[in-house]
């Protein structure tokens, strides 16, 4: 049976790969209705380990005290969940698919054409047709992949259903879900699934060879 995340370490998790966010942004990383993630949060900031940021972006954002929390938690699941294994074999099947995602997210805002690169400016469907197969290749790869871990560790299960949503969209014609960084796109939920990997483990994004 996959192991079960409390839900304030959710929370907590969330803003961790979010930086600065809305109480829906974390309900749709978390999988938890907006209203429990409002509770939870009134919670952690009672506890001094949130805080809520006015400005641009605003939102809820982690302290000193729930970042160091947070990586103890992070710690303690893995230990319990005994999901290291299973966490460490989807990170290398996510490195070997990272390279062919950030080829087609790439394709998708440049073409290669004889003065050098330009911008896409989406004017060929034909084009663009070839570049959501590279996505949707990339998709049916890493969705198995997410499957096995999810059955280890639950939260992971969450980022198949995020992945599938922002492909449809681009699918049925909605390019901004491929790379665009204000919404859950396909590039965007593929970062936090690396960042996630990355927290994990305990590992730093910059000693990988392929980042995103």
């Amino acid at each position: 049976m996959a192991y079960r995340s409390d839900p304030a370490f959710l929370v907590l998790h969330a803003l961790r790969l979010k930086g600065v966010a809305p109480a829906a942004a974390l309900a749709r990383v978390s999988g938890m209705s907006v209203g429990e993630v409002e509770r939870l949060l009134d919670e952690l900031a009672r506890a001094g380990q949130v805080e809520h940021r006015e400005g641009r972006p605003a939102g809820w954002t982690l302290s000193a005290v729930g970042a160091g929390a947070h990586a103890g938690l992070v710690a303690d699941e893995l230990g319990a969940s005994a999901a290291r294994t299973a966490v460490e074999e989807a990170h290398r099947r996510f490195l070997e698919l990272n390279p062919e995602l950030l080829g087609a997210c790439t394709a998708w805002q440049l073409r290669e054409l004889e003065g050098g690169r330009v911008l896409n400016d989406h004017a060929d469907p034909g084009y663009d047709r070839i570049v959501v197969e590279r996505l949707v290749a990339v998709h049916d790869l890493v969705v198995p992949v997410l499957e096995a871990l999810g059955q280890e560790l639950g939260r992971f299960c969450l980022y198949a259903a995020r992945l599938q949503e922002a492909l449809d969209r681009v699918v049925a014609g909605e390019g901004e879900w491929f790379t665009r960084a204000l919404v859950d796109s396909y590039h965007t939920v593929w970062f936090e699934l690396h960042q996630d990997l990355l927290e994990t483990l305990a590992l730093e994004r910059g000693a990988e060879s392929v980042t995103v």
